[in-house]
């Protein structure tokens, strides 16, 4: 959980992130779960309007989270000596009807009391709330909102773009016409990503996010994820090992490689010809996608891989293992497509330009503290 001061320019109307913040990792708060594992995602999406059975460990679980959260903004309030705070939040997931709790999601506990919780522990520690939490926010429309309004985000001066960000999840964030569009008002035509299935039949999530990376990984080495955070190996580290030739870690990227540019792909060819159903669907009984939407024929000017995701393209051997072979099967995708027109194929021909790393590292936390500021 990653707490930051937002620091608003008035004459600028931009935002920028504060010197201070304050990080607490859940495997550092007592109760943590190393071993958790989520609730059946249909399981999940069927009680999501009923009553859902949360087992003993989805509420321990969902204990650690809230408790991590209250430390990180004890933590900043002190070191900013103020007490007195407005507070944004954005979390992986889909809300529950009042939007103060996550429903369903991939990675992680159910948490349907998330805010009252929150607000509770907050009082217990001191701490005044100007205004009551109003909602958890998209962690992924959060990314958008900080690409769009800091002064170096890269949603400013384009008119059509897609942002992928990796960490733990995976986010989605879209700008078309000028306009940051969430995916909840699109996802009658474009799916998100934690909803497609991979072609190993498993959440895109849990292979393009560092974290399911980490997971491949350790699938493929016969190992435990607790026990590759304890020896320090993270997808940077993978990507190290991927160079020197282990197998395991060259299985890995290949794996996420494949994945990653089928992905960026079927963005592009979503945006310009409708969908056409590229992947199937975690959920079953989910609709399939219209063809047919407002932004046919467009191009984007910018793909934005952003969070955990984009250190790794940027760092020299991630570049190496992930960023470089991704535009290259990208490109093959685009030139051999049976959807794109020949100048679409001509328009992408050098992605280079086109697909970037963004520089905003804590954008969803950038894009809460806006939302919370623009919304009081």
């Amino acid at each position: 959980m990653s707490a930051w001061e937002i620091v608003y320019n008035e004459a600028h109307n931009t935002f920028s992130l504060g010197k201070a913040n304050a990080t607490k990792s859940y495997r550092e708060i007592d109760g943590f779960i190393p071993d958790f594992v989520p609730a059946d995602l249909n399981t999940q999406l069927h009680e999501r309007d009923n009553e859902p059975q949360l087992s003993a460990n989805e509420k321990q679980q969902a204990a650690v989270y809230v408790e991590a959260c209250a430390l990180a903004v004890k933590e900043l309030t002190e070191k900013v000596a103020c007490n007195n705070v407005l507070i944004g939040i954005g979390m992986p997931g889909l809300k529950t009807a009042n939007q103060r709790g996550i429903a369903v999601v991939a990675n992680g506990p159910r948490m349907v009391d998330y805010a009252d919780c929150l607000e509770g522990r907050l009082k217990q520690l001191s701490i005044n709330l100007l205004a009551p939490i109003k909602h958890l926010g998209s962690d992924a429309d959060y990314c958008g909102v900080g690409e769009n309004y800091s002064e170096h985000g890269m949603f400013r001066n384009v008119q059509n773009a897609y942002y992928l960000g990796g960490g733990t999840g995976v986010a989605d964030a879209l700008k078309l016409d000028g306009h940051l569009l969430p995916f909840d008002r699109v996802k009658d035509w474009m799916a998100k990503t934690w909803e497609m299935k991979s072609t190993e039949g498993i959440s895109l999530e849990r292979i393009t996010s560092v974290s399911g990376i980490q997971n491949c990984y350790a699938g493929f080495a016969h190992k435990t994820v607790e026990a590759l955070n304890e020896a320090e190996i993270y997808p940077l580290q993978i990507s190290e090992r991927a160079k020197l030739g282990e197998e395991a870690a060259v299985k890995t990227f290949n794996l996420v490689n494949q994945n990653l540019s089928l992905l960026l792909y079927e963005r592009i060819v979503t945006l310009y010809a409708g969908s056409k159903a590229l992947f199937e669907f975690v959920n079953p009984n989910k609709p399939e996608l219209a063809v047919e939407h407002p932004y046919l024929g467009k191009v984007f000017d910018a793909i934005i891989v952003g969070q955990r995701l984009g250190d790794l393209f940027e760092d020299k051997t991630g570049s190496e293992m992930v960023k470089k072979p991704v535009l290259q099967q990208l490109s093959q995708l685009i030139q051999t497509s049976t959807y794109l027109p020949a100048e679409v194929k001509q328009y992408y021909a050098d992605l280079s330009p086109i697909v970037c790393s963004s520089q905003l590292r804590e954008a969803p936390a950038l894009g809460a503290g806006i939302d919370a500021f623009l919304s009081k």
